[in-house]
Parts: structure tokens; sequence; C-alpha cells
């Protein structure tokens, strides 16, 4: 299926929540065009376009100009997806935001190339996350239902403090209260980023609702999931499955890539660049995907996690690390 998509499992529930609060299940399905036997396979895929459809008759169908983020709210993401799960199985918050960076695709692909719509971001104000998806206000209930899911998700484990302001990049739609409430904290609208401010000390908040193995299991089902997913006819992947296994060595040029794909470096230039990738990018991002995973396990110390991505220098390795998450790779770490 072309084009970005939804699981049909999110898809689905909030089809179920809107019938719940008073629509119409034809007129629904109607108004979105869409085919209620493609809804029985969770992991069957739903075009975006049809998924936004629902959204909106459910707005106008229920009454509720806020539907979005009272999906987010309600909709625990383990109901419609692995990845909610593998956050249970997760030790600590970072590293289940570090596995929702990495799965996200599976809930909602939307064709960002070889960035994860999810980034930690460090500035003077402090630590964000940040929706990075391109063009937000075209669909602005995207970022409603994302960070109502997000903070509402983080109240099920505790009271540890986790969002502290919401920038969002659309206009007040006229109900600014009801995203305070559901947020709790101070949001402003018509910002230059969709990004929620964290209190730091949320990330080593301790999870492991489920047993260690149990992520084990989970993560290789979403591995074969977000394989499928991803086609392998896009130069993207084909860059990105030959760039994996040789990370760690350096030697990761693009004149040698474009030799294993049997074509010219100008050729895999020009091919990248009509995807909305660069070779750098997708190595940069390679990069600080797997430093992710492999400090917030725990079990590799941060030279070796420099090495392991291809830094022959820490002191480098530190400094982008520093640029993609606004953290030093030892505070991911767990290290002080």
């Amino acid at each position: 299926m072309a084009g970005p998509t939804v699981a049909a499992s999110v898809t689905r529930r909030m089809l179920e929540l809107a019938v719940e609060r008073g629509a119409d299940r034809p007129a629904l399905l109607d108004r979105a065009e869409i085919d209620p036997a493609a809804l029985d396979d969770d992991d069957n895929r739903i075009p975006l376009a049809g998924h936004v459809a629902l959204l909106r008759a459910a707005k106008e169908l229920c009454g509720d100009p806020a539907f979005a983020l009272h999906y987010g709210e309600s909709v625990n993401l383990a109901e419609v997806s692995v990845v909610g799960l593998i956050g249970y199985a997760c030790e600590m918050m970072i590293d289940a935001f570090v596995q929702l960076s990495r799965y996200s695709r599976l809930i909602m692909d939307l064709d960002l190339g070889p960035q994860n719509r999810f980034q930690l971001v460090g500035d003077d104000a402090g630590l964000w996350i940040v929706d990075g998806r391109p063009d937000p206000n075209d669909i602005p209930e995207l970022t409603e239902t994302a960070f109502a899911q997000m903070v509402s998700g983080t109240r099920r484990f505790g009271d540890t403090p986790f969002v502290l302001e919401v920038r969002v990049t659309h206009a007040d739609p006229g109900y600014a209260a009801e995203y305070e409430r559901i947020l709790g904290a101070p949001v402003t609208f018509r910002n230059n980023h969709n990004a929620m401010r964290i209190d730091p000390a949320w990330t080593t908040k301790r999870i492991a609702l489920q047993p260690r193995y149990v992520f084990g299991i989970l993560t290789r089902h979403a591995d074969d999931m977000l394989g499928r997913l991803q086609s392998p006819a896009t130069m993207r992947g084909r860059v990105e499955r030959l760039v994996m296994p040789i990370l760690h060595t350096g030697e990761t040029g693009m004149e040698k890539i474009a030799g294993k794909l049997g074509c010219s470096r100008d050729t895999l230039y020009r091919r990248l660049k009509a995807e909305g990738a660069t070779f750098e990018s997708i190595v940069d991002a390679l990069r600080h995907r797997l430093a992710l995973d492999y400090l917030s396990g725990g079990k590799v110390s941060v030279n070796e996690t420099a090495y392991l991505v291809g830094f022959s220098d820490p002191a480098a390795f530190s400094r982008a690390f520093k640029r993609w998450t606004g953290r030093s790779p030892g505070a991911v770490r767990g290290d002080g």
C-alpha cells in the first residue's frame, strides 16, 4: 500500500470509541470510506487519509471537537499496538521512549525518511520530546492524539512529574482548557515546533511490568513487522540494510555503499534525494538509534557504544550524542 498508513488496530479502536460516544458506526465507515473487513486484522494497514477522515467524522458525529485529545487520553497504547506492550517490558521510561521512537512506524507510518518521528532534544530550556513530522498543521489532530497518549500513559506508572510545558504549531482550536487539563501543563499555540518539555527525572522512572524475556519476544515480533512494513524497493531501506552490519567499522562511505548497490555515487545521491533523504542523514540516524538502544540497556559502556556505532574517538561520539539528545551518553546509560 503506497503512502502513509496507520495500523488497523489503531483505527478500529478509534471507531469503537466514537461509537461508544454516540456516533453511528455505518455513518463513520461511510464518511471514511473504510471497508470494515479491513479492520479485522490488527496488523493490516489503513491509509492515513481514511484514518483522518474517520477521526474528523467522529468529531462531528460525537459533537466533540476535542475527540482526538480524548482518544489519546482514553486509549492505552498497549490496547492497540505491540509498541505499547514493549513499553511495559522496559526497565525504565527512557527505555520505553527509545522503543517508541524505534517502532513508531508500526503505529503510524508517515514516510519520514530515515528520521524517527519522535526525538529527545535538549536546549537551554531543558529536555524536550519533539514530534518531527513535516507539515504538522495539515493534521493537528495527530499532535493531539500523540501527546495525550504519551502523557496519559505515563500517569499509569505513578506520580513522577512528566510534562512541564507544551508547545504546538497550530492555532488554538477553541478548547485550550481541555489541552491543559489532559496534558497537565501550560500550552502555547502557534510555536515553531510541536514539543513537550519534560522533567528529566522521568527518564529514570522504573517500569518493568512484564518479565524481561517478554521484551525479547515482543521486539522480535515488532522487528518482523517493521521489516515487512519497510519496502525493500526504497533506496533508503536498501542503504540501511547495507550500512547496519558494517557501521562499527567506520567504513560506511557513500562510494563503497554505491558499489555494493551496483550504481555510481551520483546515482545513489539522486535516488536518495528523490526519497527526501541524504546518505549522511541515514548514517547519522542509524548511529543515533543504535546508540540509544545500546546505552539504554546499560550493558555496554560509552566507549564500547562509540565503537559499535562507528566512532573511533569517544569524545566525538559524546558530542554527536549531545547533539542528538541534549544529554551525555553517561546520563542515558545511568552512570550518574
